[in-house]
C-alpha cells in the first residue's frame, strides 16, 4: 500500500492536478517534504548557496597559493575535500557506479577519479533522461516495429567463443573480458621498454650450458648500462657508441647467442624410441603455484634442472603496448603446475635460462614461433631442445593443428577459449583465467608422448619422421626477434595487403598519417592499432576531409588519441591535398627520385620513320638537354656510355646538315696513319642509304659490323685495342720500375742520414758539456784561492803556461811576412760616381737626378716627380731621405 500511494503521490505532482486526494496520497513524499515542489524549492536553493559559496572562495594563483601557506587554511580544505568525496561515492554507489575515489595513487589517481565522476555523471543523467521520457509518456523499452519477414542477425560462433555442448557448461553467454582501469604495468618495469628506431640487440648477459663462451661485448653490458650519459639513449646507439669509445668491433652483435650449441646439437637415441605412455594427473589433484617472488622462481629453477621434460606456454598482450607485453608464463611438470606471474618478474626471468638452454631437458611448447621471439625480447631467455606438438600435428596430418583439436582428440577434454583473448594484464586474476591458462600446459606432456608413438607408428616404427620434428622444432628455436623498423617504404607494405589504388594526394595522406601513427605510438608505447586502426586510416585517405569534423566523421568509435590531436592530422591532410593530382606509377616513380619515362610500344624504328611512333610520344627533350655522346672511329671507351640506355626511349638523333651552308674543308692528312687511311677506305666501301643527309667529313659505321668478327672492322679495332694494351702494360712497367727506384733512392737517403746521426753521436760522447765545464771552472777557481791564501807567490798553473805557449806559437809577429796593400792597383772609378748599367725596376730617387740635370728653361717650373703620384697627393719639397743630400746636411 505505501508502494502504490508513493507512485500516485509523484503521479499527481507531475500532473499537477488538485483533484480530492485521499489520506494516502497526502503522505510526505521524503521526510521533511510534502511533495515534489518542495524538495525541488529546497534543493535548488542549496545549490545556489552553494554556488554563491564557492564563488566567495580564494580564486586559483597567487590569491590561493597565499591563504594555503596558512595551516589553518589547509586542514579546512582536507577535511570539507573528504566530505565532498564520502558524499559523492554515496551518490555513485546508490546509482551502482563505481566509487573508488580515495586511495588512488599518486601519478594516475586524478586521471582515474576524473574519469570515474565523468562516467557516473553519464550513467546518472542517462537515467534520468530515461525517466523523463517516461514521464512523458515515450517508453525506449518497447521493441521496434519489424517488416514481415525480417530476421535479425544471428551471432556468429567462432572457436574462441563457442558454447559448450556439455552439463558442465557454465554459460550460455560468453563475453570479452577487458578492463578499462588496468594501470600501466609498463611504468613499473625496472628497465625502461625500448621501442626506439633501432635494430634489437640480445638482452642475455649470461650464458648458462654455453659451449662456445659468449662474446665480453654482452658480459659487460650490466657495467655500461650504469653510465649516466647512455642512460637516455637507445641500447643499440649506446652499444655502437661502447663500440666507438673502446674501438671494439662486435661481428655477431645481432646474432643468436646459442647459435653453435643449436648448429652442433645431437639427438639422443632415448628421444628416437618409442615412449611409454604416463597419464596426467586429473586437474584438481594436482597442486599449482603462483610464483610472483625471486624466491620462488629459484626454487622453481631447481625443480626444472631436476626434471627430464616440462610444458611452456605464454600468454600475451598486445593492444596497449607498441612491442607487446608477456603478461604470464605456465609450466606442467609430471607433478606440478606453476603460473608465473612475468609482470612482476620481468628483470629476474632470465635466472631460467639454466633449465631453458639445458640439451638434457626437453621443453614442450605448441604453436612456440610467437613464443620464442617473445622469450627473447621480454626476458632474453633461449631454448635449446625444443619440441613443438604443432609441427608434430603437421607431419601426423591431423584434421586441425591447433591445441582444442590435440586436447580433444589425445585427452578428451573440451578446452575453454572464453578468455583466449582476454586482458592478461588483470590482477589479481580471476580463478577462472587461471583454471584456463593451468589447462594449456597440464596435458601438453600426455600428448608429447602420444604424439612421438604415433610419428613412429606413422613410419613403420622408423624414426625418420620424429626425426625430421625435431630438426623442425630446433629450426623455430634458431629464430630471432626483430624489431619493427620504419622506413619511408614502410607504408607500401600495408597498402599492398589492402589492394587499394589511391592518386597522389591519396597516397601522400596515407603516408603522412602512416608515418603519425608510428611516431605516436613508438611515444606513448601503444599499439597502433589503439592509436589509429587502418581501415580507419585508409578512409581519411580516401576522403580527404577539409575540415577537423570530417576525420572523426571517418572513425566509428574515435580512438582517443585521435580526438585529442584531431587539428595535426588536419594538417597533415591539407598538406597531402596541396600536391599536384598524377597517377600512382609516376608518382611512386618519383619518390624514388627517378624520372617518369614513356616507353613506345615499338622499340626499333628509324630517325626519319614516323609512320609508327608520333612525336607525342616521345619524351620532350630539348637539343640543349639532350645527352650526345661524341663519337670515335676505334675507342676503348665504346662500353662506357655516359647515357643512361634506360633513360633514353629510342633512337635520338641532333640535326647536324644545314641547307645553304658549306661546310669548311679538314686538313688531317698530315696526321693521318696508314692505318687510319685504311679503315677509312674500308668504310668507304660500305653504302649507307642515309649518305645523302649525313655530312661528308665524318665517318659512320655499323655497329653490328663493329662486333662481328667475320669483318675487317672488328679486326682492325681488335688490333687498335691490342696495341693500347701494350702501350698500357709499357707504361705500367715504366712506373713500377720508376716506383722501385724511388724507393731505393728513399732508401739510401735514409741510410745516410743514420749515419750523419750515428757519427754526430758518437763525436758528442766525448765533448764535455756546459755544466761540466762550469764545475772544471769552480774547481779551479778554489784552488786558485787556496793557493793564493798558502803561498805569497802563486805559480802558474799547467793549463795556462800550456795555453800561452800555444798562442806564442800561433799568434805570428808582427815584422813577418807583413806586406801593405798596393792601391795602385785597385779601380777607383767605383767611387767616382760613374754611371751603371740602368735597372728595369723603377727607381724614384733615379728620377729626382735626372730632373736636375735637364735644363729648365725659366719662368717654367720643374714637375719632375709629379708624374708617378696620384691626383690627391699634395706636392712637397721635402728631400730628407735622398742619398745627395747626406753630405749638405753634414756640413
Amino acid at each position: 500500500m505505501a508502494s502504490t500511494s508513493n507512485n500516485n503521490a509523484t503521479n499527481s505532482t507531475l500532473q499537477n492536478t488538485n483533484s480530492d486526494t485521499n489520506d494516502e496520497e497526502k503522505a510526505e513524499l521524503c521526510p521533511g517534504f510534502k511533495d515534489v515542489d518542495a524538495f525541488v524549492k529546497y534543493g535548488l536553493g542549496a545549490v545556489l548557496s552553494a554556488t554563491k559559496a564557492s564563488a566567495a572562495l580564494p580564486q586559483a594563483g597567487d590569491e590561493f597559493d597565499f591563504y594555503r601557506s596558512f595551516s589553518g587554511f589547509q586542514e579546512f580544505c582536507a577535511s570539507q575535500g573528504d566530505k565532498l568525496l564520502h558524499c559523492m561515492s554515496q551518490v555513485m554507489q546508490h546509482h551502482g557506479c563505481r566509487s573508488h575515489l580515495r586511495g588512488q595513487s599518486k601519478l594516475t589517481g586524478l586521471d582515474e577519479s576524473f574519469d570515474l565522476v565523468v562516467d557516473s555523471n553519464d550513467i546518472i543523467l542517462e537515467r534520468v533522461g530515461i525517466l523523463l521520457d517516461e514521464a512523458d509518456g515515450v517508453n525506449r523499452s518497447q521493441q521496434p516495429v519489424m517488416p514481415a519477414g525480417f530476421q535479425p542477425p544471428k551471432i556468429v560462433v567462432s572457436s574462441w567463443n563457442r558454447k559448450g555442448t556439455g552439463s558442465d557448461s557454465r554459460s550460455a553467454m560468453f563475453r570479452l573480458l577487458h578492463a578499462k582501469n588496468v594501470a600501466r604495468p609498463q611504468l613499473k618495469f625496472k628497465e625502461k621498454v625500448d621501442n626506439s628506431n633501432t635494430p634489437f640487440i640480445p638482452k642475455i648477459f649470461i650464458k648458462p650450458n654455453a659451449i662456445q663462451p659468449l662474446p665480453s661485448y654482452f658480459t659487460d653490458k650490466q657495467i655500461r648500462k650504469e653510465k649516466s650519459e647512455d642512460l637516455d639513449v637507445p641500447t643499440a646507439l649506446a652499444d655502437f657508441i661502447h663500440q666507438q669509445r673502446t674501438q671494439e668491433h662486435v661481428d655477431d652483435m645481432f646474432a643468436h647467442p646459442y647459435q653453435y650449441e643449436l648448429d652442433h646439437l645431437t639427438i639422443p637415441e632415448s628421444l628416437l624410441s618409442k615412449p611409454e605412455l604416463q597419464m596426467y594427473k586429473p586437474l584438481p589433484e594436482t597442486k599449482c603455484s603462483f610464483i610472483t617472488t625471486l624466491e620462488d622462481l629459484v626454487a622453481l629453477n631447481e625443480k626444472l634442472c631436476k626434471s627430464s621434460e616440462f610444458a611452456v606456454d605464454l600468454e600475451h598482450h598486445s593492444y596497449r603496448s607498441f612491442l607487446g607485453i608477456t603478461c604470464l608464463m605456465q609450466i606442467s611438470t609430471r607433478e606440478e603446475d606453476f603460473i608465473i606471474d612475468t609482470l612482476e618478474l620481468r628483470s629476474e626471468m632470465y635466472i631460467l635460462n639454466e633449465a631453458f638452454t639445458d640439451p638434457a631437458i626437453v621443453k614442450v611448447f605448441h604453436g612456440a614461433d610467437s613464443d620464442i621471439e617473445w622469450l627473447q625480447r621480454d626476458f632474453g631467455l633461449y631454448v635449446i631442445r625444443l619440441f613443438d606438438t604443432h609441427q608434430a600435428s603437421r607431419a601426423l596430418n591431423q584434421a586441425r593443428h591447433s591445441l582444442d583439436h590435440l586436447l580433444t582428440h589425445f585427452c578428451n577434454v573440451a578446452s575453454d577459449k572464453r578468455y583466449q583473448l582476454a586482458d592478461w594484464r588483470i590482477r589479481p586474476l580471476p580463478d577462472e583465467m587461471v583454471q584456463y591458462a593451468r589447462a594449456d600446459t597440464h596435458y601438453l606432456l600426455y600428448i608429447y608422448d602420444c604424439v612421438r608413438a604415433q610419428l613412429l607408428d606413422f613410419n613403420h616404427g622408423q624414426s625418420g619422421l620424429l626425426k625430421c620434428v625435431w630438426n623442425k622444432s630446433r629450426d623455430i628455436s634458431l629464430k630471432k626477434y626483430m624489431k619493427p623498423i620504419y622506413t619511408e617504404e614502410s607504408y607500401l607494405e600495408l597498402q599492398r595487403k589492402q589492394k587499394r589504388s589511391f592518386n597522389t594526394q591519396q597516397l601522400t595522406a596515407f603516408r603522412l598519417l602512416f608515418a603519425w601513427r608510428d611516431k605516436l605510438a613508438r611515444q606513448e608505447d601503444e599499439s597502433t592499432g589503439f592509436i589509429l586502426p587502418s581501415h580507419m586510416m585508409i578512409k581519411i585517405s580516401e576522403e580527404l576531409p577539409k575540415e577537423p569534423q570530417g576525420i572523426i566523421a571517418c572513425c566509428n568509435p574515435v580512438p582517443p588519441l585521435v580526438r585529442q590531436q584531431v587539428n595535426e592530422l588536419h594538417l597533415l591532410v591539407q598538406q597531402a591535398r596541396e600536391t599536384p593530382l598524377l597517377k600512382t606509377e609516376t608518382a611512386a616513380l618519383k619518390n624514388k627520385g627517378l624520372t617518369p619515362i614513356r616507353k613506345p610500344e615499338v622499340t626499333f624504328f628509324g630517325p626519319h620513320d614516323t609512320s609508327r611512333v608520333s612525336e607525342s610520344d616521345l619524351h620532350p627533350f630539348s637539343p640543349d638537354e639532350l645527352p650526345v655522346k661524341q663519337g670515335m672511329l676505334f675507342s676503348d671507351d665504346e662500353n662506357r656510355m655516359d647515357v643512361d640506355p634506360q633513360k633514353t626511349n629510342g633512337l635520338m638523333a641532333v640535326a647536324k646538315v644545314t641547307l645553304f651552308e658549306e661546310q669548311e674543308p679538314r686538313n688531317d692528312e698530315g696526321c693521318v696513319t696508314v692505318a687510319k687511311t685504311k679503315a677509312r677506305r674500308i668504310i668507304e666501301s660500305f653504302e649507307n642509304p642515309f649518305r645523302m643527309y649525313l655530312p661528308s667529313g665524318e665517318a659512320h659505321i655499323n655497329k653490328n659490323a663493329k662486333f662481328d668478327p667475320s669483318s675487317k672492322i672488328f679486326e682492325i679495332s681488335k688490333k687498335w685495342k691490342l696495341m693500347s694494351i701494350e702501350q698500357q702494360q709499357k707504361e705500367m712497367e715504366a712506373k713500377r720500375n720508376a716506383k722501385r727506384e724511388a724507393k731505393e733512392h728513399a732508401k739510401k737517403v735514409t741510410e745516410e742520414r743514420n749515419k750523419v746521426k750515428q757519427d754526430y753521436k758518437t763525436s758528442l760522447q766525448n765533448v764535455a758539456t756546459v755544466r761540466q765545464q762550469a764545475v772544471s771552472t769552480k774547481e779551479t777557481a778554489k784552488k786558485r784561492l787556496s793557493s793564493e791564501i798558502g803561498e805569497s807567490t802563486p805559480k802558474p798553473s799547467k793549463k795556462l803556461t800550456k795555453s800561452a805557449e800555444k798562442s806564442q806559437k800561433t799568434e805570428p809577429s808582427p815584422g813577418e811576412g807583413f806586406k801593405p796593400f798596393d792601391y795602385s792597383q785597385s779601380d777607383l772609378k767605383v767611387f767616382a760616381g760613374t754611371k751603371t748599367k740602368d735597372n728595369a725596376m723603377f727607381d724614384p730617387n733615379r728620377q729626382a737626378r735626372d730632373a736636375k740635370k735637364k735644363k729648365i728653361p725659366k719662368g717654367q717650373k720643374s714637375n719632375f716627380g709629379a708624374g708617378g703620384r696620384s691626383m690627391s697627393y699634395v706636392a712637397g719639397t721635402s728631400n730628407r731621405g735622398f742619398r745627395h743630400n747626406w753630405k749638405n746636411k753634414q756640413q
